[in-house]
């Protein structure tokens, strides 16, 4: 086990259309720059630690060499094998990585190309909890609102206790050959890695992120990605 090596793979297919804007949201600018480009560099300022690092975009993607003029670079791939969900994309992504060499103990961090404020600490905090686990894991960030149940009118149906609730972040960090097996299994249906490994009747592990490691999805959430991105880089100045 202590020779397995971490590969990334962040699924760039989606279309975004939450966030509205006339690109995927992948590609619009926060304070003058591409979102995934952020996402990316907090990978790549952990060069050495990664045995490759894979962006998955659909087939016809014409924006990916305009947002990311340098990728791929050495030990980089993009894989243009991106599906219509999420699960698909993922699934033909580590496919690829394993003809490219990827072993089925190898550990993927599976992670969200929309989640541009992830941290290399976040990252390598993950890697920390879980490169021992039977299972692997994922960044977590507990539930600090009260949690309602609505009705079919928008009325609220019932109060949730949230003392045991998280809301699922990403990376999502597994081996590669149990997290293939499990997409190939559950189908596209699951919204993210952990809940395909669930469906195996496997517990992953959560490991505390941070409430900044959010995923910008509306389109207010732009306005607050670019707030947190100028304030680390004041702090840094």
């Amino acid at each position: 086990m202590s020779s397995s090596r971490f590969f990334v793979l962040i699924p760039c297919a989606g279309s975004g259309h939450r966030a509205g804007g006339a690109q995927p949201k992948q590609y619009q600018r926060i304070a003058g720059v591409p979102m995934v480009a952020y996402t990316v560099e907090a990978f790549r300022a952990l060069a050495g630690r990664f045995a490759g690092l894979a962006v998955v975009v659909s087939p016809d993607d014409r924006e990916v060499q305009t947002a990311l003029p340098r990728f791929p670079g050495d030990g980089e791939y993009l894989l243009q094998v991106g599906g219509l969900t999420r699960a698909t994309t993922v699934r033909n992504g580590l496919a690829a990585l394993r003809q490219k060499g990827a072993g089925a103990h190898d550990w993927v961090l599976v992670h969200d190309a929309a989640r541009c404020l992830v941290t290399s600490s976040q990252i390598e905090a993950l890697i920390a909890a879980c490169e021992h686990d039977a299972v692997g894991g994922l960044l977590a960030h507990r539930l600090a609102d009260t949690l309602k149940v609505s009705s079919t009118d928008s009325r609220v149906a019932q109060t949730l206790s949230r003392a045991d609730k998280w809301l699922a972040q990403t990376p999502q960090m597994f081996r590669i050959g149990m997290l293939l097996d499990a997409l190939e299994r559950v189908g596209d249906a699951v919204t993210d890695e952990a809940s395909a490994i669930e469906a195996i009747g496997l517990a992953p592990l959560l490991v505390p992120g941070s409430a900044q490691n959010f995923k910008v999805t509306f389109p207010e959430d732009f306005a607050l990605a670019e707030a947190v991105l100028l304030g680390r880089k004041k702090a840094i100045a």
